[in-house]
């Protein structure tokens, strides 16, 4: 019975969510009617009022912002440029709702398993809150906290936005080939498996035992606490130190830097290469150097799992790009989609030819040491015009890829900081244990 009651509930919550949803985009039209009674142009004012919209609707749509921000192939530019504003950072949830996150997910007598929790969040995202805390045995932790009711939000304005996809496809002439609702599939299951704290503490521990197994103590992941974490709870052992771009802190924990950059880029290619998984998000805030100078990697929200033929076929593509070859480059690309059947290799390289000129610029430019060289939005416009290609000449381009070549410019970009001698797109067999 309490189950037919949540159904209930949940269709209820949805409907809401659709009518507020509904709500919020009238008043950004009437906004936007303002503003053209005013003189103002409704060119000019349709990405501003639809991004305050995304950010009043909260965290979906402020991934959806995000999203659209990293595919400026799909969207017009003036939109992604507005939407590169929506941070992922939002106002402080009181501590007060955390605490009902707390009681019913863990039990109402809950801070009988602490011994205090600092209602001061250490980070407010738009999925989850993070609060320092000290276990009942005296134990460093922090608890990440989902914001309540965040998962039937998401279940309506998930489902409203693949419907809205479908029927853009249909109606709407050119946007059937696009890709669009297939872009919006992999952006819901994406954000969903975000919001399973479950499946990122199964993450963490499948990390943990790859470290484990191969004998590895130059890095280590934050323990998980079970029986302090649940679906929406995850409690983690605390880690100290800094990250790891942080040149003065990296110095105060190890007296050389460029080993400890080189050793993090090792073990994150081994496990890639010997087991297929991989942290997807090694951005400098989910890399530390920690106090005893070993490695820590945190947030597993993101990781990613390839098959050997990907991985054959990425090593191919690198080995292109060192070698500014777009033959090679193509061969990777084939290699990657084991379903692929009769490609013109040589049409596909030519049609490669521009891409693969901005990309090769980007690492070069790292590798001479500018290392704003490597901006997102420019990758994500790489990526996609990568996939583009691809599509139109018959191969299918696995999702992982664009992470993998993400995560491996995110570490030429570490490596340049404080090791210009090294190499990681000429040296990769180097980091390949």
């Amino acid at each position: 019975m309490s189950g037919f009651f949540n159904q209930i509930k949940q269709g209820v919550n949805s409907a809401a969510r659709m009518v507020a949803s509904s709500y919020v985009f009238s008043l950004k039209t009437l906004l936007l009617l303002k503003d053209l009674a005013v003189g103002g142009t409704t060119a000019e004012n349709i990405p501003v009022r639809l991004r305050e919209a995304f950010e009043e609707l909260g965290a979906t749509y402020i991934k959806l912002g995000q999203f659209i921000a990293s595919a400026p192939s799909l969207f017009p530019q003036e939109i992604v440029t507005e939407m590169q504003k929506c941070l992922d950072s939002v106002r402080p949830l009181p501590f007060s709702e955390i605490q009902k996150t707390l009681k019913k997910e863990l039990g109402r007598d809950y801070m009988s398993l602490f011994q205090s929790i600092d209602p001061v969040p250490m980070a407010s995202a738009s999925i989850a809150q993070v609060h320092s805390a000290v276990t009942k045995d005296g134990l460093d932790v922090v608890i990440k906290v989902q914001r309540p009711d965040i998962e039937s939000a998401l279940g309506a304005d998930l489902n409203l936005l693949y419907l809205a996809s479908k029927l853009f496809e249909i109606f709407v002439p050119g946007l059937n080939r696009s890709g669009l609702s297939e872009m919006v599939g992999m952006f819901q299951s994406s954000i969903l498996e975000e919001i399973d704290f479950e499946k990122e503490a199964a993450n963490i521990e499948e990390f943990e035992t790859y470290l484990l197994g191969s004998g590895e103590t130059r890095a280590r992941v934050p323990k998980v606490y079970k029986d302090l974490s649940t679906r929406k709870i995850l409690t983690m052992e605390r880690f100290y130190g800094a990250p790891i771009t942080d040149e003065i802190s990296l110095r105060k924990y190890t007296s050389d830097p460029s080993k400890t950059l080189s050793d993090a880029l090792e073990i994150w290619f081994s496990t890639l290469s010997k087991s297929g998984f991989f942290h997807a998000d090694v951005h400098a805030g989910n890399l530390m150097i920690l106090r005893d100078g070993s490695v820590g990697f945190i947030d597993f929200g993101i990781v990613g799992r390839i098959s050997s033929k990907v991985w054959d076929g990425l090593m191919i593509f690198l080995e292109g790009l060192a070698l500014n070859r777009t033959d090679r480059i193509a061969s990777g690309l084939v290699r990657m989609d084991g379903t692929a059947q009769g490609v013109d290799e040589k049409k596909l390289a030519a049609d490669l030819e521009k891409v693969f000129g901005q990309m090769s610029k980007m690492v070069l430019d790292i590798q001479m040491g500018e290392l704003e060289a490597f901006d997102e939005q420019k990758m994500n416009a790489i990526l996609f015009e990568f996939r583009d290609i691809s599509n139109r000449n018959g191969l299918k381009i696995p999702k992982e890829f664009g992470l993998l070549i993400k995560q491996i410019l995110y570490f030429d970009r570490y490596i340049k900081s404080f090791a210009p001698e090294l190499d990681l797109i000429r040296d990769r067999e180097k980091f390949i244990r």
